[in-house]
């Protein structure tokens, strides 16, 4: 995107892990998987990419082009860490900002995960963030989703909908484990690595990604609390933009040895056209 741009944008060379194509289709268990059976399969490399400042060209950036949008918004969230408070306010507020944002005339908001270093192995509220490049919905289950979340009637009107995640930190500045997204016009069809995605009652599915040396990357050096990443995960028409893009947390290198490991939330919402 910087290529025919007169800004020179600053870069930082991280290691983003991509999945190394294969004849078997890679799984994962999202949950203790069976005895015998490993927790998820796929080969996973690390490839030293330059990863982009987007700061500097955020008024350019289109969810009909580079599938992303770099944005300030205020909330009036006290605590993400209350789940009745996230619901009650922050559902809403999203809601209306993502109608204004892309012209719906109806959103939806399903799902939000909260995310930070500190957790561990991960909690039902508090998951460790995913170090492999990925997009959360595919060809297949992108409308299933759909079917999942509304009436049958609604959900085979034959109307155009999309789904997209706002990302945003929670506490803080971002300083490690940042979010890079991936300009969704430099992704391949051939970059697409279907995965099943196994839970104890449904089988989901989203896309690894292989990697390209033509993609290209960005990120937002030391997000803060009212700064969102919009970012199109799936969009059933898109017309001649792209139907999703990747994205991934990477370790930053810039960032001080004592950095305060980064709390973020993804909020997932459908939009109705």
């Amino acid at each position: 995107m910087d290529s025919g741009n007169s800004v020179t944008l600053e870069k930082v060379t991280a290691t983003l892990n991509h999945l190394v194509p294969s004849a078997e289709r890679p799984f994962v268990y999202m949950y203790e998987p069976p005895p015998g059976m490993p927790a998820r399969t796929g080969d996973y490399r690390g490839h030293s990419v330059p990863i982009s400042d987007v700061r500097p060209i955020a008024e350019q950036l289109s969810l009909d082009e580079q599938g992303f949008v770099f944005l300030r918004q205020k909330t009036g969230v006290g605590d993400f860490y209350d789940d009745a408070e996230v619901r009650s306010v922050y559902y809403p507020e999203l809601e209306d900002f993502m109608r204004e944002l892309t012209g719906a005339s109806k959103t939806l908001m399903f799902d939000h995960t909260l995310r930070s270093a500190r957790a561990g192995g991960g909690t039902d509220s508090l998951r460790e963030p995913v170090r492999a490049v990925h997009n959360d919905y595919t060809f297949v289950s992108g409308p299933q989703r759909l079917h999942d979340l509304l009436p049958p009637a609604e959900a085979s009107a034959n109307r155009r909908f999309a789904i997209y995640n706002v990302w945003r930190p929670i506490r803080g500045m971002v300083y490690d484990t940042p979010l890079a997204l991936c300009d969704a016009r430099s992704i391949a069809p051939s970059d697409l690595i279907a995965t099943e995605m196994r839970y104890r009652d449904r089988t989901g599915e989203t896309f690894a990604i292989a990697f390209n040396p033509n993609q290209r990357w960005y990120y937002a050096p030391r997000m803060e609390r009212g700064e969102v990443f919009v970012f199109k995960c799936f969009d059933s028409a898109p017309g001649d933009g792209p139907p999703f893009t990747a994205h991934t947390a990477f370790d930053d290198p810039t960032a001080p040895p004592d950095a305060p490991p980064r709390e973020s939330i993804e909020a997932r919402i459908l939009v109705l056209y």
